[in-house]
């Protein structure tokens, strides 16, 4: 995004704004939207058996916990002020864990372990023991395996962080969103820089060497003095990756959000001012700007899987993990296996009488078409490198790319404001079409139904 460009916010917004309108993340393709009852655990239990014996899987735990609600939150979790619950829910954990190792071909090989919340923090050193001693026993850790984690900085301790490193903690994630006061009571998440400081002090003298930093635009009272403000405060911790999400306003959705008061929401031309001012600005300071909203200095892995054509997607966002299986366990959890997707009962109560049963406590899920690997392939690419070879593509699924025929004039309107280039079967997002890059997926998305109003808005 060029100074010139960001001196008219308004005549950008003109332009893009043509195309916003509400369409999927596509953290995953079929999206959850397409997920249905009819991948239940008998389906679940069998896509765990098929997977091979001699490669490696990734591992999601979900802890559906906090100190404290955000008003802004979207994330299923509660707040609890005791930590028995916490422990409760570690036992039905460490019970599904035994599960999915009955249900494996034997201990296969874990490479990654990502904790996601809710605030994993609250798990104490002791839970935290009892959880890695059960995925110890139902996988075999390869020797590169990493643990990341996302954290609160107000509750985090240097306790924990010694305890987590223990065992394997080397990336980790702290929400920051805005440090304005204004902002941090208009939605009842207070934080100082120097709490951040101290945190990420910590996390560096116990060997994690990629730190996160997640940034929020779009928030009451936000305004591009107070995000730019905001980067200016944290650029000097040099995170190497950064994360700049636009808030998703959805009462309808998150009860809680009706807290928010909707008059002090920036209008839809300034959220889009205050990100790309926050995007030019971390570029300035030598970040590289990958997909949708993530940031990452030069030699991280991110930015390198960029450069290379290796970026993948996946419910976490942006990732460097290549792993052909990711198994989710925790209320919610969404694991991706070569057939398909699962879900977990979303409901902690349900999730823990399902457990309780002895159940694997899946909701639902989709199974995958060869229609929808050849799309997802497409999807992804277009989101990680804002660019796609359809001719390529389609002959990795022995296809030919005049089969998307029919979806190819929908491109027409990007086209022609200038926001996509398509050379026959290459396409390339021009730099403002960043922006609706979501939407221009949308037109490879044979399930997206415009008018459902079920996504966030592109903008």
């Amino acid at each position: 995004m060029t100074a010139t460009t960001l001196a008219t916010p308004r005549s950008l917004y003109d332009l893009v704004s043509r195309h916003d309108g509400r369409a999927p993340r596509y953290t995953s393709y079929p999206t959850a939207v397409q997920f249905a009852p009819a991948v239940d655990a008998a389906t679940y239990r069998q896509w765990l058996a098929a997977l091979p014996a001699d490669e490696a899987v990734s591992l999601y735990l979900h802890i559906p916990f906090c100190a404290r609600l955000c008003w802004y939150c979207g994330c299923n979790t509660r707040a609890v002020n005791r930590h028995d619950p916490v422990e409760a829910y570690v036992a039905k954990l460490v019970e599904e864990i035994r599960m999915v190792a009955g249900a494996l071909p034997g201990p296969i090989p874990a490479s990654a372990i990502h904790l996601g919340g809710g605030t994993p923090n609250m798990l104490s050193p002791k839970d935290m023991d009892r959880l890695f001693g059960a995925l110890g026993r139902a996988f075999t850790m390869t020797a590169d395996m990493e643990v990341a984690a996302e954290l609160d900085p107000p509750l985090l301790t240097r306790e924990w962080v010694a305890a987590a490193a223990s065992h394997g903690l080397r990336r980790a994630s702290l929400g920051v969103q805005n440090l304005s006061p204004d902002v941090q009571a208009a939605v009842d998440r207070h934080e100082t820089i120097g709490e951040i400081a101290r945190c990420v002090d910590w996390l560096r003298a116990e060997g994690v060497r990629s730190i996160n930093l997640d940034l929020m635009y779009g928030l009451p009272h936000q305004n591009r003095s107070n995000t730019l403000s905001t980067i200016e405060a944290i650029l000097p911790l040099r995170p190497e990756r950064i994360a700049l999400f636009g808030y998703a306003h959805v009462p309808w959705m998150k009860p809680h959000q009706k807290l928010i008061d909707e008059a002090a929401l920036p209008d839809a031309p300034s959220r889009l001012d205050q990100g790309e001012a926050a995007a030019e600005r971390l570029q300035e300071a030598g970040y590289v700007r990958i997909g949708l909203d993530h940031f990452a200095l030069p030699g991280d892995e991110l930015a390198i899987a960029l450069a290379e054509g290796r970026l993948h997607r996946n419910f976490q966002g942006y990732t460097t993990d290549a792993a052909p299986a990711l198994i989710g366990m925790g209320a919610s959890a969404i694991g991706a296996f070569p057939q398909g997707y699962v879900q977990n009962l979303t409901k902690e109560l349900e999730w823990r009488d399902a457990v309780e049963a002895g159940d694997l406590p899946i909701a639902r899920g989709v199974a995958l078409t060869p229609d929808d690997r050849f799309r997802a392939e497409i999807i992804e690419r277009l989101m990680c490198d804002m660019a796609v070879d359809l001719e390529v593509i389609a002959a990795r699924h022995g296809r030919d790319w005049s089969d998307l025929a029919g979806d190819l004039p929908r491109l027409d309107p990007f086209i022609d404001d200038g926001l996509l280039e398509r050379e026959g079967p290459r396409l390339k997002v021009a730099q403002d079409g960043r922006l609706v890059v979501r939407a221009i997926a949308a037109v490879f998305d044979s399930y997206f139904e415009p008018e459902a109003g079920r996504h966030s808005r592109t903008l």
